[in-house]
């Protein structure tokens, strides 16, 4: 039964941790995906909630991680964790039935579950959670009861920093399809032999009063005496999507500059921004600013939004507005604004509104006349949290190591 508690415990530890962490990477990732929750479910009054819970959220699965796996307040980390199973399981059984989100978002945009896949892998979880909540009274404590909150309190407010600058600064890891150094078009091809979508097609007849349905093998093709009624068309099984898709560009006269765009050998630079009215103001007049300079050393610029065309017309300022689904914003860049700049349709560079680069800068690449690309600008407090944590961590690791051999 040891073995097993042990078993149960790396396992149960390091899935906690790997959710906490790829959530705390894309904490706006987190936050859309409460976003689309709480459309199906038609709570969209609780949308300003979405951050606040993204961030509780793994911020909750990291520290229980953390607690069972390392032996600070394991306790405590098996009654949060028996807990989330408690909550989650009924949860993703329901959201399996009825399907409401695709994907349920428990490790981000890192990996990808259907929700019967999400349902499974909670009911291994909470058979762990229950092996190491009945076996709880045999945890052996590392530290005295006021130097284990004082460690947890510092693990919290590290791993709440490293969130908040992944917030800031864009995550440290980016699992979306626009990555710096990749080809936009080359990501929107389907390879030939890719498997397309299923559908099945029923066609509903009426004959003396009664109605029936058919499908393409059955249906009666040579009987006049069946009246067609309706058709219904059911996708079986998705198909193969590529990676980049419903990415279409389009300006406020409604003409599609897309392949203008992806084809253009020179600098184009991204203004991101999903909905104008939600970014700070000084930021947008940040943005606007920059626009009208590199326009004038030989970069296009272009505002990409999801604002209603009536909101739009309040920011009519000389540069080019374009419409783009809101959802393909968001996987461009987790900002608002945020910055990316291409060069012959291939991303060169990505910024939040905190990182994005002087004036001068861009000035500097069509000067020199050669392709530079520039990091993201990941905050120098965010990796501080991270080595922090990883010397925090192995520290505690080797007390619990020598605990289990003494």
């Amino acid at each position: 039964m040891k073995i097993i508690r042990q078993i149960s415990t790396i396992i149960v530890g390091l899935i906690f941790i790997f959710s906490g962490v790829v959530k705390g990477i894309d904490p706006l990732g987190s936050a859309y995906k409460f976003h689309d929750y709480f459309l199906a479910f038609n709570m969209a009054w609780l949308d300003w909630l979405c951050l606040p819970l993204g961030i509780l959220l793994c911020t909750a699965e990291f520290i229980a991680g953390f607690s069972v796996i390392s032996g600070v307040r394991q306790k405590t980390g098996i009654w949060v964790v028996l807990l989330l199973m408690i909550i989650f399981t009924p949860l993703t059984f329901v959201l399996a039935l009825n399907n409401p989100v695709s994907d349920c978002g428990c490790f981000g945009d890192a990996i990808h579950l259907t929700n019967w896949q999400t349902f499974w892998k909670n009911v291994i979880l909470i058979t762990l959670a229950i092996v190491l909540f009945t076996g709880r009274r045999q945890a052996i404590s590392l530290f005295k009861t006021s130097s284990e909150w004082i460690i947890t309190g510092i693990v919290t407010a590290l791993f709440a920093l490293f969130c908040f600058g992944n917030l800031k600064y864009l995550p440290i890891i980016d699992f979306l399809p626009y990555k710096t150094e990749i080809k936009i078009a080359d990501q929107m091809v389907i390879p030939e032999g890719a498997e397309p979508d299923k559908y099945q097609t029923t066609f509903i007849y009426e004959k003396n009063g009664e109605q029936k349905e058919f499908t393409l093998e059955n249906y009666p093709a040579d009987d006049t005496s069946w009246i067609f009624v309706d058709q219904k068309t059911v996708l079986l099984k998705k198909g193969y999507q590529p990676p980049v898709h419903d990415f279409t560009i389009t300006n406020s006269s409604g003409v599609d500059l897309t392949n203008q765009i992806l084809s253009d050998k020179g600098y184009s630079l991204f203004m991101i921004s999903g909905k104008l009215t939600e970014a700070d103001t000084a930021k947008l007049l940040k943005g606007f600013e920059l626009g009208h300079y590199v326009g004038q050393h030989a970069i296009s610029f272009y505002i990409l939004t999801a604002t209603s065309s009536d909101e739009l017309v309040e920011y009519m300022n000389g540069l080019i507005f374009c419409t783009v689904d809101e959802t393909t914003l968001k996987s461009m860049v987790r900002a608002n604004p945020g910055y990316m700049l291409l060069k012959d349709g291939v991303i060169k560079g990505k910024w939040s509104w905190a990182t994005v680069p002087e004036n001068e800068w861009f000035h500097e690449i069509i000067s020199d006349n050669k392709v530079m690309t520039k990091n993201t600008g990941t905050g120098t407090f965010t990796v501080i949290t991270i080595i922090g944590f990883l010397l925090l961590f192995l520290a505690i690791l080797g007390l619990n190591i020598k605990k289990y051999k003494n």
